[in-house]
Formats: C-alpha cells, structure tokens, sequence
C-alpha cells in the first residue's frame, strides 16, 4: 500500500511541477504579448547583439536582386540604423523580410498597390492585427543565426541512414533476452550495448545538434502556417491558400520530427529527464532526425515561401506601427510608373528620419541639383534626406514628408566614402570607382528608358583643385543625362558657374551673431555667397596675423584669380 502512495506522490509531485511551469509559461507570454500590443506606433526598443545584423540580412542574400539598394548606397544612407529605428517585428521571418524589402525597391505598380492595401488593412483592424502579432510571436526568432545559414550547410550532414540505430536496438532487444539464459551474462551484455549506445548517441548527436535547432523553428513555422492559413484576413486570401499547401505538403515532417521538436533537454523536468535516456538509449530523436531531414531537404521551396509570406504579413504589421508613431508626419508617395512619366520630382516639407528634431525643406526640380555652403550648414543631410525618402517611397511606401512625387528611380550615392586599407587603394581611387558605377548605370537608363536617382557629395574631393574641378565639370554633365537626377554637395563655388546652363543652385547658409554660428538648416536658391572657414578661426582665438593674412589671401585670389603673394 504505501508503495501506492508513494508512486501518487510522484505523480502528484511531477503534475504539480509541470503544471506551474505551464502556467508560469502562460502568465509570461500573456504580458510579453500584451506589451507588444501595447507599443504598436511607438518607437522600437530592441538592442541589437554585435554582428546580429549579419543574419538579419540572409534572407536578403538568397534572394538577391541586381535592381536594388547596392552596399554603398546602403551604407552612405546608414540605413541599418534606420531599419532599427522601423523594425518592430517579433519574429525572424519579419526581421529578415523588412530588411529585404528595404533594400528591394517596387518596381511593378500592382504590386505595391497590393503592398499598401495589406498596411491599410492591419493599420485599421486591430483584431486582425492582434491575431498576426500572437501568432508570429510563437514563430518567434532561431537565436544566433538565421534559418537559411543552417539551410544552406544541410549538405555537409551527407547521406544519413537508420540501419546502424535499428542495429543497437537490436542488441539491446539480444542482451535483455540473454539475462532470461544466463542472468550474469545478459547483465554484462546488456551494460556493454547501453555504453555502446550511450557513447554513440553522443557522437552522432554533437553533429546534428545545430541542426535541431532549426528543425525545432520549422515546426513552429509549420504551426504558425496553419495558424495563419485559417484566420480571417481580408484580401490575404491567395497568401492564406499558399500558406495551407505547404503546410500540406510538410506533413511528413511533422510526422518524422515530433521528438525532435517538443522536447527540451536539461529542462529539470522529472518526465523530461526519464524521455532524455529513453531517447539516448534506443537513439529516437536521431532517426526521427534522419527522417525530418530527408523531408526538409525534399520541400526547401515550401519553407521559403512561409518565410516570405509570413514575413510579407508582419512587415506589413510594422510599416503601419512605423507611421503611426511618426504622428501624421508622413506622406503615401505619388509615384509614376508609366515608362514616359513626366520628368520631375516635387518634395515638401521632407526630412531625415534619424534626426528628433528636424528642420523640413521643399523642393521641386526638373532636373540636377547642385548644393553649395559652409561646413554643417546641411549639404549632406539633405542629400541624405532626399536619397533615404526615394528609398522608403519605392520600398514600404512612406515618406517622411508633406507630399512626395516622383518616376519610379533607381537610387546609387557615393557620399561616405574613405581608403581601403585592406585592397591598398586611396581615397581618389575609391571615390572614382564609386562614381565609375553611377555613370554605368546612367547610360543603362537612358538605353532603357528609366530614371535614376543619384547622390555626391563633395565630388572628386581627393585629388587637387584645377583637376578636381575639370574633371568634375564633365563628370557633373554626364550626370545630368535626360534619364538621371543628380543631386551634388561641393565646396568649389567655380562649379555653379560652370554648371549653371545643366543644374538648378541651391544653397545652405551660416549666421554669425556676437562672436557665433548658428545654422538655419533652410534650403536657399542660387548658389551660396558667404564664406566661413576663417571667420571660424577668428571665433576660436587664432593668431591675429594668421587670420588677417588669410582674409588677405582669399579677396586677391577673389579679385584677380592669382595667390601670388
């Protein structure tokens, strides 16, 4: 009898264990979700790991295209702090393919149109949007990589087969069959399969235990498909029905990967720890692994396609939580598809969206833009401000701005440039080679008729000043091409002459007031007028005899083009 209640003791004692960490689980999912709820139209919080942003961009990566954001480009528009600054999403499939989707601008009309009627359909049903938040919640993120870096090494695993398991289990079956013959010898035959099987099982499970980790985010992916392909989504039907296929068509996998997926070694659960020797002693889980992953290999299309519309569906959740939180400080972009669209890009009130408290400026040109003004006066922030909202409008369909119109644009920039040290090659040769691929692609858009967007700052600004600014000149000019909008930042004022008859002058300026700078930040027509650098000097107390001698210098250079002294 007491041996019956000490065994309902047990019992109790591991339902008792396991029911308060599944209401412990519960009670935290509940407010984590809850949060999240919450924050929609706020900004993001989340710190990123050092190097996370190398996964974050896989997806990018496997389904690269020559039409988008190229790495200079990206990296002149510090883009990857903007994509935080967006990314509210709670899962890798929505991290991955808002990261994708910014570097992959919209060329096709239908489909943005399509795009923006998902944004609208989340940003104005709330229940719906909740459902798509709860649900990828549970897909949640892998950890350390990205699914397509295990994907992508399944191969190394080779061929695995299940004959050498189905023989140790034999033996097993042999030795505890032996004890019934001879006891001692059953007893030392049945102790030399276990560490025969024990020893194995770990050698072969530290090959595949990366792997396991995978596995365990296609069965939640598989789940969250199901989820998904059942709930109720307006105008999502298509993606919906796709959802179900391959969720049908991945049932072997969930059939071969059960263990493999809802169990958590060294979680300290008493029924856990007895499933863990189980496993270990009749190798379970690494034939179940075997067979899940022959059905993976067979149906890397259908995982990859749940990624995208899974990803599709919460980026589509996060651009609307993004324009909320801008707090009617945004625009939808009118943009011209049509291959003959008018040749002109209007801008209103447009800023940067890194900047907490901007300066907005407008514009409206049919043509090249040359910026010319002191240093900070805000050449390069508006460079960036026009280049970072042609981007967002071809991508998610926002912009940071009153009112933005334009053709469809393929956006390069050579702005942020330095030496690259590891190649041996200068700052000049950097820079002509940055600019080398804009004029490519210059010409390629005036043999396909389409527009391209292009961005320089200080042009040619690593070699001297005659040759800078001749070959400028001509480097400007090409830009100015029927099919291409170049927007310039440059210090040599010669250039706005010389320029005049190709691109419209702009200009930023500086005030000093009673012995100080201050910056408007507001964009000015015609090219700049006033000057700074020595006023700089003087304001930080250098040698009187420099700055008079300096003043002195640039009005006879100013009057007769000489520097002779």
């Amino acid at each position: 009898m007491e041996y019956i209640v000490l065994a309902g003791a047990i019992v109790l004692l591991i339902a008792f264990i396991m029911g308060s960490e599944y209401i412990s689980s519960r009670k935290y999912q509940k407010n984590y979700l809850e949060k999240i709820y919450q924050s929609y139209g706020t900004a993001p919080e989340r710190d990123y790991k050092e190097g996370e942003m190398e996964h974050i961009k896989m997806y990018y990566l496997k389904h690269l295209s020559a039409q988008g954001i190229d790495d200079i480009t990206w990296n002149d528009l510090n883009m990857d702090h903007i994509y935080r600054k967006i990314n509210a999403s709670c899962s890798a499939a929505g991290d991955e393919y808002l990261y994708y989707r910014l570097r992959t601008p919209v060329y096709d009309e239908a489909q943005m149109r399509h795009e923006e009627a998902q944004i609208g359909f989340f940003m104005e049903h709330e229940q719906e949007r909740h459902r798509v938040q709860r649900i990828l919640l549970g897909l949640g993120r892998m950890g350390k990589y990205s699914l397509y870096e295990y994907l992508d090494n399944l191969d190394t695993l080779g061929e695995r087969r299940n004959i050498r398991y189905v023989w140790g289990n034999l033996l097993l079956v042999v030795s505890v069959a032996a004890m019934f013959i001879s006891l001692p010898v059953g007893i030392v035959a049945l102790m030399a399969v276990l560490c025969h099987n024990f020893v194995g099982y770990f050698r072969e499970y530290k090959q595949i235990e990366p792997y396991i980790t995978s596995f365990r985010y296609i069965s939640r992916l598989l789940d969250s498909a199901d989820q998904l392909g059942r709930a109720k989504i307006a105008g999502m039907e298509h993606e919906q029905e796709r959802l179900r296929e391959c969720h049908r068509q991945m049932k072997g996998f969930i059939r071969n990967a059960y263990l493999i997926v809802f169990t958590d070694k060294g979680n300290g659960n008493p029924l856990g720890v007895v499933l863990d020797y189980l496993r270990m002693i009749f190798y379970l889980d690494l034939i179940q692994f075997n067979n899940a992953l022959r059905a993976v290999r067979g149906h890397l299309d259908e995982i990859d396609e749940m990624i995208t519309i899974m990803g599709q569906m919460e980026t589509a959740v996060v651009i609307g939580s993004y324009r909320n939180s801008l707090q009617g400080g945004y625009c939808i972009p009118v943009i011209h598809y049509e291959q003959d669209a008018d040749r002109r890009m209007t801008l209103e009130q447009i800023y940067h969206p890194l900047l907490s408290d901007p300066v907005k400026n407008s514009i409206s040109v049919q043509r090249g833009v040359l910026l010319t003004g002191s240093n900070a006066s805000g050449k390069s922030t508006f460079l960036r401000a026009v280049a970072v909202n042609a981007v967002l409008a071809q991508t998610i369909h926002t912009c940071l701005a009153g009112r933005y119109e334009a053709p469809v644009l393929r956006i390069y920039s050579s702005m942020a440039l330095r030496d690259d040290l590891l190649s041996g090659q200068s700052y000049y040769m950097v820079e002509i080679k940055s600019i080398k691929r804009i004029l490519d692609q210059v010409k390629l858009a005036e043999q396909e008729h389409r527009h391209v967007l292009c961005f320089v700052d200080e042009v040619l600004r690593g070699t001297n000043t005659v040759e800078r600014i001749a070959a400028s000149t001509q480097i400007m000019r090409m830009l100015a091409a029927d099919y291409a909008f170049c927007f310039a930042a440059t210090h040599d004022v010669e250039l706005t002459k010389l320029l005049a008859q190709t691109y419209d002058n702009y200009h930023f300026e500086e005030r000093i007031e009673e012995d100080d700078i201050f910056f408007p930040y507001k964009l000015l027509q015609g090219p700049a007028t006033t000057r700074n650098a020595i006023a700089l000097l003087k304001m930080l107390n250098y040698d009187e005899r420099i700055i008079a001698e300096a003043e002195a210098m640039a009005e006879r250079f100013l009057e007769d083009g000489s520097w002779i002294i």
